[in-house]
């Protein structure tokens, strides 16, 4: 099957995003250095990854708050399970990596959760920026400045402010 990518553009930074021939989305990376060679096989082509760079437009505008992109999400049967449960985490909230495994019905399990958050294919869209630690820690793959621009974004367009221990 064929496959497209293309940088995808925004005021946080710039993204790159592959999709497939039926326009599925297959991989949104936070970091478009290096993009070019995470698929060579893959064509660089915009007009293909149009829908999500609309998408992430309207989010950045506040327009957006879930992206209605039909995802390909490769990985383990836990990992599919957290980031279906990332999807569900409301817009301008966050959550912890412990709350996350409660509920998917493992409450021991949030190391786990942290672990498959970090191995999240499509960041943003499947919205991990979103999981904290229970002490207010901002990992992220993204790197943190990426992560409290993301959360005080949302903060922002709910009309509140981004505070981890409010």
């Amino acid at each position: 099957m064929k496959r497209y990518w293309s940088l995808i553009e925004s005021p946080f930074q710039k993204f790159a995003a592959w999709v497939d021939e039926e326009g599925r989305l297959l991989r949104f990376h936070l970091r478009a250095v290096g993009a070019a060679g995470v698929d060579p096989e893959a064509e660089n082509n915009s007009r293909k990854l149009a829908e999500v760079q609309r998408q992430v437009n309207e989010y950045v505008q506040g327009a957006r708050r879930d992206f209605d992109l039909e995802l390909v999400m490769e990985g383990a049967d836990f990992e599919k399970t957290v980031w279906k449960a990332l999807r569900d985490i409301p817009f301008g909230t966050t959550t912890s990596y412990g709350a996350v495994a409660k509920t998917i019905g493992q409450p021991l399990a949030a190391r786990a959760v942290g672990a498959a958050n970090n191995a999240n294919p499509i960041a943003l869209i499947v919205p991990c920026h979103r999981v904290i630690g229970v002490d207010g820690s901002l990992g992220y793959g993204g790197g943190l400045a990426l992560k409290r621009k993301l959360l005080e974004h949302e903060a922002r367009v709910m009309g509140t402010r981004f505070d981890l221990f409010g």
